[in-house]
């Protein structure tokens, strides 16, 4: 493990936002989704692929808060601009298990 200081650390842009919007990604590799998450007024709606198809459902994410990197720059996956790392956990099994917010917060809200 890699020790990083509280101002590296603090240069991390993880924020939190709300699902708008899940399709599916067939053209992905691996199976995956096309999000949209809200980040509030400051950063807006921004666009990811995430290979969360084992856990989740298209309708079962609208609307969840979820957490995510927003300054790791845009990667193409697909020829799908993907803007931001949305955050999760790999199971047992490899899957992975979105990070998430278990209380309401404003999206766009900086992790602490």
């Amino acid at each position: 493990m890699k020790i990083i200081t509280y101002d590296e650390f603090s240069q991390v842009e993880i924020r939190a936002g709300t699902v708008q919007r899940v399709e599916a990604f067939p053209e992905a590799r691996k199976p995956a989704y096309k999000v949209w998450v809200d980040f509030g007024p400051e950063f807006g709606v921004k666009q990811t692929s995430a290979q969360i198809t084992v856990h989740y459902a298209p309708a079962s994410l609208i609307g969840k808060t979820v957490l995510g990197c927003l300054n790791l720059g845009t990667k193409k996956i697909a020829g799908f601009s993907s803007e931001f790392l949305l955050l999760g956990f790999s199971d047992e099994a490899g899957a992975i298990v979105l990070a998430t917010a278990t209380q309401a917060v404003p999206n766009g809200s900086k992790i602490c």
